[in-house]
């Protein structure tokens, strides 16, 4: 019976694939969109704005106003607003399709120290849950491994592909570890106290972290004639190529990662998840270290903490002089990707900047990720990805996306949601 039960949900998780749009075409004809209120990304907003675009970069960003010939196809988008593509920084899309399903979960691997695993070769791009995020203006995401110390490197993709090839847009950006923790929860399962307690192991990890990468530094000084493939993975880390994405909750367990990290040479520093990093904000911005928090939706992990500080910690890094960006890593991950940017828009309602919220995911995010030279903003010779939205794109009622472009493509927003939606939302008016 479980052999049958297995076939079914192994049959299901290949079937996913078969209602996947077909990526679009590459861009053959110019676009123009007027009218729209548009909100380039870096603070700024143009109201009755012009945006054009050809051969997948932008060619224009202006006032409607301006005397000037319009670019093939005219979008009429009065009344609308056009953003540009929303990042997911920190996400597992198209590594898991049915976490029931083994064959379909790709998204950590065997071991603790994976510094040459690659998530990328592991990206489905016709994933059902990838292709969902496209109607809520979600068109590019930083696909990160997950498990072990270190789990491996990250790469970031547009989000209407053929392939993980098609995908890439920026391949292996940084390597991910998970810092340990310096307290830790007994086992009640055991009988043991399920009270927060001191992790009496906390500095015999600490060494295992710097023991491994000091060897891995030794080797690469060395250059053997063996290959070490995890250490040679390392390489990136320590000349300054990629970025260090370190897992992290805690002020003592931020400024530990720091500074251990330094001591080794590594300086190219990104500090994810941030729990604490309102204490040690001058030490980030000494160091010009940036940081990805995690959703706001949910409880504070202290109960000293202020019942709305999961809601605030934006505004607060942000004031402090941290760039900050939002990441998507927690409970149902994949599918509450979509809801970015009402995230975003949680951390505007609570006293950040709504055009300073929007950074979080996009320019900001860009720039973390080493992609701000074609991507995050709608500016002049950057990439055409971009959507049209009904309304205020950071809030559930506004955000109605009825156009959308990647890389100047005119993308399909069908889905299998979609497609569920008409068929039922007309269930019962025939009858």
């Amino acid at each position: 019976m479980k052999k049958i039960i297995y076939s079914l949900l192994f049959f299901l998780a290949i079937h996913t694939v078969s209602a996947q749009q077909t990526p679009a075409d590459k861009q053959t004809r110019a676009f123009s969109i007027e009218g729209a209120t548009a909100h380039l990304g870096n603070g700024k907003v143009i109201e009755n704005s012009l945006i054009m675009f050809d051969g997948g970069k932008i060619t224009f960003v202006g006032s409607a106003m301006m005397k000037i010939a319009r670019m093939g196809t005219i979008i009429n988008a009065n009344g609308k607003h056009v953003y540009p593509g929303f990042i997911a920084a920190n996400a597992s899309l198209g590594l898991v399709e049915i976490d029931a399903v083994k064959a379909s979960d790709d998204e950590d691997e065997i071991g603790t120290m994976n510094p040459h695993i690659r998530s990328l070769i592991a990206y489905n791009a016709e994933s059902k849950v990838v292709e969902s995020m496209r109607p809520n203006g979600v068109l590019m995401a930083q696909i990160t491994p997950r498990g072990g110390i270190i789990s491996g490197t990250s790469s970031i993709v547009q989000l209407d592909a053929w392939n993980w090839e098609d995908a890439a847009i920026k391949t292996d950006d940084g390597i991910h570890m998970n810092w340990p923790s310096s307290f830790k929860r007994g086992r009640w399962w055991l009988g043991e106290d399920p009270a927060l307690k001191p992790d009496s192991n906390y500095a015999k990890k600490i060494d295992e972290i710097k023991s491994y990468l000091t060897d891995a530094k030794n080797y690469l000084a060395r250059n053997p004639d063996k290959k070490h493939l995890p250490y040679e993975a390392t390489k990136s880390l320590f000349n300054g190529t990629q970025k260090f994405f370190i897992h992290v909750n805690g002020q003592k367990e931020i400024t530990d990662a720091i500074t251990i990290s330094k001591e080794l040479g590594i300086n190219n520093i990104v500090i994810v998840h941030a729990e604490g990093a309102e204490k040690v904000a001058d030490l980030l911005v000494k160091n010009n270290i940036p940081v990805i928090l995690e959703r706001p939706h949910r409880n504070p992990n202290s109960e000293d903490d202020a019942y709305d500080k999961t809601y605030t910690i934006a505004k607060t890094l942000t004031d402090k002089g941290v760039l900050v960006s939002l990441g998507m890593e927690g409970q149902m991950e994949r599918m509450n990707t979509r809801n970015l940017p009402f995230y975003a828009g949680t951390f505007a309602a609570f006293g950040l900047d709504k055009e300073e919220a929007l950074k979080l995911i996009t320019s900001n995010t860009a720039k973390i990720l080493g992609i701000d030279a074609f991507a995050g903003t709608l500016e002049v010779g950057k990439d055409a990805t971009l959507f049209i939205s009904e309304g205020d794109a950071l809030e559930m009622r506004g955000n109605i996306v009825n156009k959308a472009f990647i890389q100047g493509r005119d993308l399909s927003l069908e889905t299998h949601q979609t497609k569920l939606w008409k068929r039922y939302a007309n269930k019962y008016k025939s009858k």
